[in-house]
């Protein structure tokens, strides 16, 4: 039985990890300081035997007691608003974070998964992006708290890799969407879902030709276990997420009409160093993975609204 640890367990993606995870037969900790996880989002695993939360802000050292045998570090704010709102910490959360994870793994011999982003890309002038693409990031914009703070955290990964055999895994995740995303973190499918249900206009920054691809969360959290049950050779990068680019205003019109909204749109300014396009090269990902997404957008959107509907 695998030990796993699992920090940002209590956010919208870490928590549906930890459900796979106690579920698949692992003993499983999730750290987090809450700062943007909720506990609601790990009710299903309350009172679970192989289950055990950790309130603990991963800028700071782990217990050194601690032993596990795989983690998971997902802990950062990811949509715009909440890493925004805190930039200093949100780079200390990612940099140090990842050093901390990586101090841990070192000394019990665990592999450790790296939850970094397609914001490593910046705004990218490759399409679709590939693992080998180095991005075009600005690293004195609003982003860059992020951006960097990701890339950063990525030359840790392979530095401790080099320098110390530590046996790391590198995910670089696009889009994701779900259950349980806060329908007020600013991410545009969680806006627009409970600006429909609430029968408001749907904001859309810039025209809304610009693309993201979305990949729904079930499938994600599908990616993240295989990579890190991969071979030690397989250290990526690798990108997961949903190919086929959708933009802004497609989304809009598809959840309009899946809601039933008649709010139309309202379009507001273009923030600073938004990317105008945004789709995953997965070649990687299926062939050592054997991955690739299987829930359409349409069926991840539908059980998105589903969820949003019974948690207003």
């Amino acid at each position: 039985m695998d030990r796993v640890l699992v920090t940002g367990g209590a956010g919208f993606l870490g928590s549906h990890l930890c459900e796979r995870l106690v579920a698949s037969g692992a003993s499983v900790i999730c750290v987090d300081d809450f700062s943007t996880g909720r506990r609601e989002n790990l009710a299903g695993l309350e009172g679970h035997p192989r289950f055990r939360v950790l309130q603990h802000d991963v800028t700071r050292p782990l217990d050194e007691e601690l032993r596990v045998d795989q983690i998971y570090n997902l802990a950062c704010p990811a949509s715009p608003v909440r890493y925004q709102a805190d930039p200093v910490q949100t780079t200390l959360t990612s940099v140090l974070g990842a050093l901390h994870v990586l101090q841990l793994a070192d000394r019990c011999g665990a592999r450790v998964l790296q939850a970094s982003t397609s914001e490593v890309y910046g705004d990218p002038d490759q399409h679709p992006q590939s693992e080998a693409y180095l991005g075009r990031v600005n690293p004195t914009g609003p982003r860059a708290c992020y951006d960097e703070g990701k890339r950063c955290a990525e030359s840790l990964f392979f530095d401790m890799h080099r320098t110390r055999g530590v046996v790391v895994k590198v995910a670089r995740i696009f889009n994701t969407y779900g259950p349980r995303m806060s329908p007020d973190d600013g991410r545009v499918v969680s806006s627009f879902v409970r600006q429909a249900l609430d029968g408001q206009p749907m904001t859309v920054f810039g025209d809304g030709n610009q693309t993201r691809s979305f990949c729904f969360v079930d499938d994600l959290v599908d990616g993240l276990v295989r990579l890190m049950a991969s071979s030690e050779e397989v250290t990526g990068p690798v990108n997961l997420g949903r190919p086929g680019e959708v933009t802004m205003m497609a989304l809009a019109e598809q959840i309009a009409g899946l809601t039933g909204s008649a709010g139309g749109v309202v379009h507001r300014p273009l923030p600073a160093d938004d990317p105008v396009r945004r789709e995953p090269d997965i070649r990687r990902a299926r062939a050592l993975l054997d991955w690739e997404p299987r829930t359409s957008l349409e069926e991840g959107l539908r059980r998105t609204i589903a969820w949003q509907r019974t948690a207003r």
